[in-house]
């Protein structure tokens, strides 16, 4: 396990924020009257708040949340004047809330009802969803997706020090949009990826903290170092758990498999680093052969600890807070002053009644069902395998939000939206001619459409590898083969390469 620090008030509102900033630490000699009182409200207001707990569990929601807010409002205020009263210990205040946040998620009391906020209901079991461990049955439906992590709470597993603090403040400040925008774009693949980690008995936020970090839910994302899909595997890595190419098609694309993928890497390297989250946060970003390198030189120390922290990369150092950062917003965003958007993304479908491609389906859908962002990444997300330029043939099925089916019957089949929207396509097209079109069969069936030009199967030139050469820069030389392409002609099982090693690369055709 992590060493441990004290938890800041960064995890408290602004007002507990206000308390810590004051620098009123503990004092020598008794407490005043005035400090005995404020604690004595501390008090009161945690036991309203486990007062609130035991409504929640007889059934009286409505009496719990009042209760509820009542407690907190008091700790707020309280604590806010702990921060102007000499003698008074601000932190006392912060480990009550830290507490109470525990509470929240369940790690003290393991029946307690389904918190009631709008994130409970957010991140609950859906309808029809596995039925998992039975120490995940005993948790309450909206608890189920959050709390353990191989047999413990996350927020046991979660530490509050600086460069985690650092990352919430990033998320919350400059990085916002890019967390709306994950948040939006995981509600509307839930359904295809959290039942890999619900089945792994695995937290749901720390699925989103990792998809929020490394693609922001953009399903056909690619780095710069060649890693690609909404968790960004690399090639090697990607075959490894399952990840390969089906009729032009790269499995790292889909967000069902990728989830899947990326839950049992998750496992093994919990298993590899004794259920240390950071450590197998490490291993994801920076690779696994050297986080165990690190580990062994190093037994018993934690992440953070100076003898790992200092071997790793700047990107990995910043990369497990951010993950932790987002997973945790992802629990608490009350607490830190944000709302995330209801969002529904049940699952649905659409016949096409006309021929149309995603980008026309975006512009004849426009902003219905109050998408302001339009529809556009949901509908590339939701057919990974689609060209979104291509026209589908009518009949052809489509993954939606169930809350389109309306409206693309409506703004989509006939009417003037979808005439509009086949005469910017076509200016497209006139603008940049596409490629050989796939047939109309292998469109329906959802196959991949060609996407440029390809390499021939049986052209090839020679190239022998160079010092600092890897497969994506190799590929980055070539006019059109990828790193897939290089790695099948040569029958390589991963990235790794020899100066010297005489390669065939793929010729354009």
């Amino acid at each position: 396990m992590p060493f441990r620090v004290s938890r800041c008030a960064l995890l408290l509102p602004v007002a507990i924020l206000a308390g810590c900033a004051s620098g009123g630490g503990t004092r020598h000699g008794a407490a005043t009257p005035q400090v005995n009182a404020l604690y004595d409200r501390m008090n009161q207001a945690s036991k309203g708040y486990e007062a609130s707990i035991e409504q929640a569990r007889r059934g009286d929601t409505p009496q719990a949340a009042q209760t509820r807010k009542q407690a907190l409002d008091q700790l707020k205020d309280a604590s806010a004047r702990c921060g102007l009263t000499p003698g008074c210990d601000p932190q006392r205040f912060a480990a009550v809330f830290d507490r109470l946040l525990r509470l929240k998620d369940g790690s003290f009391i393991e029946g307690e009802d389904a918190d009631d906020t709008e994130q409970g209901a957010e991140v609950g079991a859906q309808p029809g969803d596995a039925a998992g461990s039975v120490a995940v049955n005993a948790l309450p439906q909206a608890q189920r997706s959050v709390t353990l992590l191989k047999g413990q709470k996350f927020a046991d597993m979660m530490v509050m020090n600086g460069p985690v603090k650092a990352a919430l403040e990033m998320w919350l400040t400059q990085l916002r949009p890019n967390l709306m925008d994950a948040y939006v774009n995981y509600q509307m693949m839930r359904y295809k990826m959290w039942p890999a980690y619900q089945k792994a008995d695995l937290p749901e936020a720390l699925l989103f903290g990792i998809m929020a970090k490394e693609s922001g839910g953009k399903v056909h994302a690619v780095s710069r170092s060649g890693a690609s899909g909404p968790l960004q595997f690399m090639y090697a890595t990607g075959l490894r758990f399952g990840l390969s190419s089906e009729n032009g098609f790269d499995e790292r694309f889909d967000p069902t498999m990728a989830a899947q993928a990326n839950a049992e890497y998750i496992d093994e390297q919990l298993a590899a680093f004794n259920n240390n989250l950071e450590m197998t946060l490490a291993a994801y970003n920076g690779g696994e052969g050297r986080m165990r390198r690190i580990a062994a030189s190093n037994p018993g120390a934690g992440f953070y600890d100076p003898a790992i922290y200092g071997q790793m990369s700047a990107e990995t150092r910043d990369y497990v807070p951010m993950v932790l950062a987002a997973a945790w917003l992802f629990l608490h965003p009350d607490s830190y002053h944000l709302t995330w958007p209801k969002i529904d993304g049940a699952p649905g479908q659409i016949v096409l009644k006309r021929p149309a491609s995603l980008s026309e389906l975006t512009i004849c859908l426009g902003s219905s069902e109050g998408m302001r962002d339009g529809w556009f990444r949901t509908l590339r997300n939701l057919n990974p395998r689609l060209d979104p330029q291509v026209s589908l043939p009518m009949g052809t099925r489509l993954e939606v939000p169930r809350q389109l089916e309306k409206a693309y019957a409506s703004a989509c089949a006939d009417g003037p939206w979808p005439i509009l929207a086949s005469d910017l396509h076509n200016a497209v097209k006139i603008i940049a001619p596409p490629p050989p079109a796939a047939t109309s069969a292998a469109l329906a069936n959802g196959s991949t459409p060609s996407v440029g030009s390809r390499p021939s199967s049986s052209a090839s030139r020679s190239y022998t590898v160079r010092r600092g050469d890897t497969l994506v820069s190799i590929a980055r030389k070539t006019s059109c083969a990828d790193v897939e392409d290089i790695a099948k002609m040569n029958g390589l099982r991963g990235h790794q390469l020899q100066v010297g090693q005489s390669l065939r690369i793929p010729v354009c055709r």
